[in-house]
């Protein structure tokens, strides 16, 4: 065996790649990595530098990792700043630190593409511990893998850490009806009145999928992304056009948009990405806010869509704890966390034993919070 770190995706054939997928989840897709690269999104001048490990047994190409190096931590939503800092106080380097993630996506899904033999997961730990060395990075990190590889991480010395996210799932409702009748009685009435509100405003929705997807709706939806990372943020999108455009095109079978329109003319969108069983809530954008709008587009909407194509999970994506009220449930997150510096290893493996038991408490209390029955 023998492995190999390239620092573009184009450097491996995509059937190469792809042909290591078990499923058709969208975001390790080769196609995906593609758009985000050539768009320029990520670079090494975006603190972005793609450097994916590759494991080969003669010519054949048995396991793939997507690998980054970062000179930041933003766009992982994982956060680590205190980690950055606690280096800092004491005199060493956090960055550049390695990344496997997928940019800009809290999703988790599969990271070790192909064969997952204890023998070459082995290999390609060793490879990263040599590679961090040798890059001088402050340890290796990934974010949001599924479980088993996660414990077989934690097992090869890379400690799990614990978060929590909010989705949704189909027990196999009929329709939106349906779905609202596992509800206590004032939950149900809520979500009614949204979405009556939202109806009292003139607004009404459109589902593009695939090749429905225009350039000219890529470009507007690009403008409304734009436009609301700066009303919240007070900058721009970690995104450029080119990767929404490259997407459209590359992975149409992957692609929901959601508009929102009022006397015809489009307002707001959302923007979703699915697989066979799962529907990922991404990117949001409205020209003006209105009450209830982003609740609809982004959650009922997409719900409805989960429903009528027999979909059984809809991840809203991260944060919003607001989502318990609307049915979504809390969910644990996982990541693992090597660090090349011994000195550091084990205060952070109490952070997060510490971290770890408060996710859990929260857990616990955020799921007395769901508004279904309680024979639900």
């Amino acid at each position: 065996m023998r492995y190999q770190f390239i620092d573009s995706i184009h450097h491996v054939a995509p059937n190469l790649w792809n042909g290591l997928l078990d499923d058709d989840h969208p975001f390790v897709r080769h196609e995906f990595f593609a758009a985000l690269e050539d768009s320029g999104s990520t670079t090494a001048e975006r603190g972005w530098q793609p450097h994916h490990l590759l494991l080969w047994e003669g010519e054949l190409l048995r396991a793939a990792l997507p690998l980054f190096v970062k000179q930041h931590s933003y766009g992982e939503y994982v956060f680590d700043w205190g980690w950055a800092n606690a280096y800092a106080q004491h005199g060493y380097d956090y960055y550049p630190k390695l990344l496997t993630a997928i940019p800009f996506t809290p999703c988790r899904g599969p990271r070790l593409l192909g064969s997952q033999k204890p023998h070459q997961l082995l290999a390609m730990v060793q490879a990263l511990q040599e590679e961090s060395r040798s890059l001088g990075a402050s340890g290796w990190h990934c974010l949001f893998p599924e479980s088993p590889l996660s414990e077989l991480l934690a097992e090869q010395g890379a400690p799990q850490r614990l978060g929590c996210q909010y989705h949704w799932y189909n027990r196999g409702y009929s329709d939106f009806t349906d779905f609202l009748s596992t509800m206590s009685s004032r939950k149900r009435k809520n979500i009614l009145k949204e979405r009556r509100q939202v109806a009292a405003q003139g607004f009404e929705f459109e589902h593009k999928a695939g090749g429905q997807i225009s350039t000219a709706d890529w470009d507007w939806f690009y403008s409304l992304y734009q436009l609301t990372y700066l009303k919240r943020s007070g900058h721009g999108g970690y995104l450029e056009r080119g990767f929404f455009r490259q997407l459209g095109e590359t992975m149409p079978e992957h692609c929901l948009m959601v508009r929102a329109l009022r006397d015809g003319e489009p307002l707001a969108a959302a923007l979703f990405l699915r697989d066979r069983d799962c529907l990922y809530g991404r990117y949001w954008g409205c020209r003006e806010e209105f009450d209830y709008l982003h609740f609809e587009t982004c959650y009922y909407q997409g719900i409805d869509y989960a429903i009528a194509h027999g979909l059984g999970r809809f991840d809203g994506g991260a944060q919003g704890e607001h989502k318990l009220a609307r049915g979504f449930e809390p969910v644990l997150t996982l990541s693992n966390h090597w660090m090349s510096e011994p000195v550091f290893r084990s205060p952070i493996q109490r952070f997060l034993t510490l971290e770890a038991s408060e996710v859990q408490s929260y857990l616990e209390a955020a799921r007395a919070q769901l508004p279904y029955k309680a024979s639900e």
